[in-house]
């Protein structure tokens, strides 16, 4: 996992960081008993100070996305999916809001958009259901 921060965001890097965590663990990056990297460390890798990680590691445990084990190290929770499932539709969500500004630029009108991401759903469906055609010793 790589994570990396953008300090003319505006956005604390303490929160750019537990976003990309929680990020990490919804998309299995991370995976549940994962540990994370040791706070010093990642501290130096990111050149920050310590408590910027330790404030990032703190609200992800008060999310019940990560937790400490004493003397072992924080490590990715057995439980996270209702984590899982809000990430992935913020995810999803991001995407959507491309698309819609796409559109608006590109003067698609509403109704014509909803249908284009219809038949784009129906395709995919039909694609996905499709038997596998390939034979064997191709």
């Amino acid at each position: 996992m790589h994570l990396q921060l953008n300090f003319k965001s505006g956005k604390p890097a303490y929160l750019q960081l537990a976003e990309q965590i929680k990020y990490a663990a919804a998309t299995g990056v991370l995976r549940p008993g994962e540990a994370l990297p040791s706070i010093r460390p990642l501290a130096e890798d990111l050149r920050i100070n310590r408590n910027t990680v330790a404030k990032a590691y703190a609200e992800l445990e008060s999310e019940g996305v990560i937790e400490t084990r004493q003397g072992k190290g924080c490590f990715v929770t057995e439980n996270n999916s209702p984590l899982r499932k809000a990430v992935r539709q913020e995810i999803v969500s991001e995407a959507i809001d491309y698309a819609i500004v796409q559109a608006h630029h590109l003067q698609i009108p509403p109704e014509e958009f909803i249908e284009l991401v219809k038949g784009r759903l129906e395709h995919f469906r039909t694609e996905t259901e499709k038997p596998s055609t390939s034979k064997a010793g191709d």
